[in-house]
């Protein structure tokens, strides 16, 4: 087929950008590539938008009668959790003492693992509450979740593929850009937002960016590159319920571990929150029409509901207030965007900062990381600057800022 007939075959494409955002065309590419595959009947790519392997980071795409799991990858169920506290005030050399006992203790030991799989990979973060042995802080944060069940979809197929050495990993952070965070709520845009939500200025939040850990590798490699369509089709998206549902268990536990810490396992201490899924497949209407929403790196933005686009360890995460709109397919980026590949940051960033410098973030923050690589692979300098891609996601009229957080202790054990 010839360059022009491809381009004929696409589908509508959106960029949400902006005169300031920084976009690297092999992005650009990669998301050209995806508006021609099939089924595909929109692409979006959002300001965080970076190439990824064979497929972009920061895209939203909608398909009819296919779903391709590679447009979900392999960190199926990826995503964020947050909750907030009452708690104003800290010692950060104590705080951080803490959290290296909370990350380093089993706080799952006194649990069956068969029995705690099968609870978050069938119920979620709501189903550790049923589960003998939980430590009763965790269970106090599990009952107050409420049930989630992926959009009605069943956790099907063979769950025993993926139970191995899954409970052991429930409550790890993982590696990459994944973290674990106390911020700090340094600026309220949207008061009635932040009020409901119980968010108040200089309060210390949790924040937890985690995924399904080595169940969506395990599932991405079961199914592979191939479009699915009908009994294939079901079957993936019982599997990727299962993940979503495990990853939101495994994100609970990482807040557990944070709140733990900080000394706000309380009633009286903890206000609201939520959690928001930003690698998967849902179904929802496109021009009037059912449609499957692919995520890879884009976080939903339904109309009202909050979502998060995540800063780094130099830069400000901001709660947002979604608006519902279709250009962006309902949904915004999930954070400010890699500019640098992990090898090229390591390689430059090594020769700029001493390892000193880069366990200090910016906005005066700490971060807790024993992997000397990684410290400079997620260095700030690594990532878009969040700024332009907030202002692009507001002026494109996807989503109104309510709070920014910053960063205090951040952790990647």
């Amino acid at each position: 087929m010839s360059l022009a007939k491809q381009y004929e075959s696409a589908a509508p494409t959106t960029l949400i950008s902006g005169p300031e955002v920084w976009m690297e065309s092999d992005a650009t590419l990669q998301l050209a590539a995806v508006a021609r595959l099939d089924g595909c009947v929109r692409a979006v790519g959002m300001p965080d938008l970076h190439p990824g392997r064979g497929y972009p980071v920061g895209a939203v795409v909608a398909t009819r009668g296919v779903v391709h799991p590679q447009l979900v990858g392999g960190d199926a169920g990826c995503g964020a959790r947050l909750a907030i506290t009452t708690v104003a005030k800290l010692d950060a050399d104590r705080l951080e003492r803490r959290l290296r006992d909370a990350f380093a203790e089993d706080v799952l030991t006194d649990v069956d693992p068969a029995a705690l799989f099968a609870a978050a990979w069938h119920r979620g973060a709501r189903g550790l509450a049923t589960v003998e042995g939980i430590p009763e802080g965790l269970r106090l944060l599990a009952e107050r979740e409420s049930e989630t069940d992926h959009d009605g979809l069943p956790a099907s197929g063979d769950p025993d593929r993926f139970a191995i050495g899954a409970a052991q990993a429930l409550g790890t952070i993982g590696g990459g850009n994944h973290f674990a965070e106390i911020s700090r709520v340094a600026a309220v845009h949207d008061t009635a937002a932040a009020s409901a939500l119980g968010l108040e200025r200089s309060a210390l939040i949790a924040v937890a960016h985690s995924g399904s850990r080595g169940l969506g590798t395990v599932l991405g490699a079961a199914w592979g590159a191939r479009p699915l369509r009908d009994a294939d089709l079901a079957t993936y998206l019982g599997e990727l319920a299962g993940a979503c549902r495990f990853a939101r268990a495994n994100r609970l536990v990482l807040v557990y571990r944070l709140l733990a810490a900080l000394g706000a396992l309380r009633e009286h201490t903890l206000r609201g929150g939520f959690d928001v899924t930003h690698n998967d497949v849902r179904a929802e209407p496109v021009a009037g029409a059912d449609a499957w929403i692919h995520r890879k790196g884009c976080a939903p933005a339904h109309a009202d509901a909050l979502t998060i686009v995540l800063g780094s360890r130099g830069a400000p995460s901001w709660i947002m207030r979604g608006t519902g709109d279709e250009l962006g397919l309902r949904s915004v980026a999930h954070g400010a965007g890699r500019r640098m590949t992990r090898s090229d940051a390591l390689a430059k960033l090594k020769a700029k900062y001493r390892r000193d410098q880069v366990a200090r973030a910016p906005l005066g923050g700490r971060v807790l990381c024993d992997d000397k690589a990684l410290l400079f692979e997620e260095h700030p300098d690594a990532y878009k600057a969040i700024e332009p891609v907030i202002a692009a996601l507001e002026h494109h009229q996807l989503a109104t800022r309510v709070a920014a957080l910053a960063p205090v202790v951040t952790v990647k054990l």
